[in-house]
């Protein structure tokens, strides 16, 4: 059923104050419905009329409904404002309150409305710069990509810098060129990457044609300083000579010129012998061989690479030393062993050896020990054990320490320690104490850089990682804190990766610096 306009008003009136009646109350005392109530006073709101809450006083009224009274007072002097106080149970200083919030909140919108456009100026501004810097990107990601395809495509046909090219290369090293600059290439880059010169892409494609080399077909002077046939028939008499016949030319030049002879330089002597298809090696001496790198292993996790090597350690008198028999472990940089003896041989380091794999229990798995090419390391009884034990052997190049760096970088550590004795030790024992306080302090104290400095143990048991999770949380979170100090990225904490012994040309130099 419809209720009559003055019935609403005087139910509207009972939710004023002073009266402030709840509407639940009016609910059971009217008979109408909460909902209904509900709605009406919602719709006098909408018309600005002041209806707080029943159960909120002056302090909890909403925002509304003290815009409502600072509207509804504006216009009233100051006793009709006494009067409307106490009939809402208001107090004048709380209007006076309410109206200068609402004035320096229409001021606040009109400064907000100022700094909203300045922002929204300057992020129109930033996302303008980052579209620059992402279209750079793009180009400079569509100019690598067509760099390697380039390169890739190049290099079954490409020689080096300065080498007679033929017509065909030529034209194919264009079309490649062209090419990549269609794909997003800078000129001269796509000519770098095939060791030439703008000017000579100019020379080559002048007229529009590419031009063959005109080297071959020019008609060259003889060097005025060229031997002539008979100087170079006289050069052969005295190499073929009797007296000569058995010396090189660095032995004929000089004793013709102690006869007061001059044939040709030395140098000629050899150009001539090589023409003539007399200059090969002679004697029973072999000639020189070139000894091919030792063989590439990598270090996925503990007991996989494993080198060692022998240094002396001074005694108690000149010329007397002890011989400490290291291994080291150069994925996790551990000592795995280590004894000090007397004298060097292979059957300590058999000895040796079967201790640290049984002390690591890598048994009969995949190994591989590195040394040096001393008899310690080649002796029949070592390389029994190490069969017996299933590990595969590798040894450095003669005379070539860089083969073994885990080692001799090792070594360098190790007497380059605060206390290690500049007057030697006085017995095999002390040495041994020695040795042992190193290795402890090693394996367990030392943060070696090459792990991202961590102890070699913790690398070798696996709960680096978990530490290094830690330094890059907290790393993240100081950046977070204080962003203006970092201009790039934090450290590096992500766990070293494998690490190769002795890395072939084809691993990447990041890959081998990282490993290192």
């Amino acid at each position: 059923m419809g209720y009559s306009p003055a019935r609403k008003a005087a139910i509207l009136k009972r939710m004023l104050p002073p009266n402030n009646m709840a509407i639940r109350q009016l609910s059971k005392e009217e008979g109408i419905s909460e909902g209904t109530l509900h709605a009406w006073r919602s719709h006098a709101r909408g018309k600005g009329q002041l209806l707080p809450d029943a159960d909120a006083g002056p302090i909890g009224w909403s925002s509304r409904d003290k815009f409502a009274a600072v509207l509804e007072t504006a216009a009233l002097n100051e006793a009709d404002l006494s009067e409307y106080c106490r009939k809402r149970g208001l107090f004048p200083e709380q209007i006076a309150t309410w109206r200068t919030a609402c004035e320096q909140a229409n001021d606040w919108d009109r400064a907000s409305t100022a700094r909203l456009g300045q922002a929204t100026k300057e992020e129109k501004k930033r996302i303008k710069g980052l579209e620059r810097d992402l279209a750079r990107k793009d180009r400079a990601l569509a100019e690598t990509a067509a760099l390697l395809v380039l390169r890739k495509k190049a290099s079954a046909i490409w020689g080096g810098r300065g080498r007679m090219i033929s017509t065909l290369d030529r034209q194919t090293a264009v079309d490649l060129i062209n090419e990549a600059v269609v794909a997003g290439a800078q000129h001269f880059k796509a000519c770098g990457v095939l060791q030439i010169s703008e000017r000579t892409f100019r020379r080559w494609t002048k007229g529009g044609v590419v031009r063959s080399d005109q080297r071959p077909l020019v008609q060259r002077p003889e060097p005025a300083n060229k031997l002539s046939e008979t100087e170079r028939a006289a050069v052969l008499e005295a190499r073929n000579s009797k007296e000569f016949s058995d010396l090189p030319p660095s032995q004929i030049v000089p004793k013709l010129a102690d006869e007061g002879r001059y044939l040709a330089s030395e140098s000629s002597f050899y150009r001539i012998l090589r023409a003539e298809g007399q200059q090969h090696h002679r004697g029973r001496a072999k000639p020189p061989t070139k000894r091919k790198p030792p063989t590439s292993y990598r270090a996925n996790a503990p007991c996989e690479v494993w080198t060692w090597d022998i240094t002396w350690m001074p005694g108690p008198v000149a010329g007397m030393f002890f011989y400490l028999y290291l291994i080291v472990d150069i994925y996790s940089r551990k000592i795995v062993g280590w004894e000090v003896h007397d004298r060097e041989s292979s059957e300590h380091a058999a000895t040796l050896i079967r201790k640290a794999v049984m002390a690591e229990g890598c048994l009969m798995r995949p190994l591989v020990l590195h040394a040096d090419n001393g008899s310690p390391m080649k002796g029949s009884t070592m390389k029994t054990t190490m069969e017996k034990l299933g590990i595969t052997a590798s040894y450095s190049r003669p005379r070539v320490s860089n083969d073994n760096p885990f080692s001799e970088a090792l070594f360098r550590t190790f007497k380059y320690r605060p206390n290690w004795p500049s007057i030697g030790f006085a017995s095999k024992a002390d040495a041994q104490a020695w040795v042992k306080s190193f290795a402890n302090w090693y394996n367990d104290e030392h943060l070696h850089s090459a792990i991202r400095f961590v102890t070699p143990n913790a690398r070798h048991g696996g709960i680096d990682r978990e530490t290094l999770a830690n330094r890059a949380i907290l790393y993240a979170t100081a950046r977070a804190q204080n962003p203006q100090r970092w201009s790039g990225k934090t450290r590096n904490w992500q766990p070293a990766g494998p690490v190769w012994l002795n890395p072939e040309n084809e691993i990447s130099v990041p890959e081998i610096r990282d490993a290192a």
